[in-house]
């Protein structure tokens, strides 16, 4: 009787870790709120956004976010100074400045995803005017970070806000060419 006691305690032990790991679901991309932000989704710790306003960074402070990724390239926003106001409210800037196909480089895209994949960034908001560069960069994260098909990253990409064809097929370039350096 005593030495069934240890192998009952463990095997106890394994079946609440089984059920633990069960009731844990994989994160997925949801719609989210910041202020008065039109585009907003959320992803493990990573929010996808259009443009926020100058009060929408107070609230995404309020809400937690450490870092603020832009997008756009500087003249573009001309309303409020962003890069003072975020650092301001003592969060980190980081602007990865892209607008077009052309400016959307294996530089810029391998830049963004390593701040995607960087769990000390987190929370992180990334943002451009519409959430169509945010798209951009979110496919081939999802792709090549994230695991998923092309199908559904694409889905994912333009639910986020991804509506140019042309930055589309940049990011499927892309793609190709890190899956080819692949072993």
């Amino acid at each position: 009787m005593k030495s069934s006691m240890p192998v009952v305690l463990l095997l106890s032990a394994v079946l609440s870790l089984a059920a633990c790991s069960a009731r844990r679901t994989a994160p997925k991309l949801e719609p989210s709120s910041c202020g008065t932000v039109q585009r907003v989704h959320t992803f493990d710790g990573v929010y996808l956004a259009s443009q926020p306003a100058a009060e929408d960074f107070r609230q995404a402070k309020t809400d937690g976010i450490h870092t603020v990724l832009n997008l756009r390239l500087p003249g573009e926003l001309k309303e409020f100074d962003e890069p003072a106001l975020v650092r301001e409210l003592g969060m980190e800037y980081i602007a990865i400045p892209f607008q077009s196909p052309e400016s959307l480089t294996p530089q810029v895209i391998d830049n963004v995803r390593g701040l995607l994949n960087d769990p000390a960034r987190r929370p992180l908001l990334v943002h451009c005017h519409s959430a169509n560069r945010v798209g951009a960069v979110w496919l081939a994260h999802r792709v090549l970070d994230g695991g998923l098909d092309w199908d559904a990253a694409l889905a994912e990409a333009k639910l986020v806000g991804l509506k140019s064809p042309a930055l589309e097929a940049a990011v499927r370039q892309y793609i190709a060419s890190q899956e080819s350096k692949q072993p």
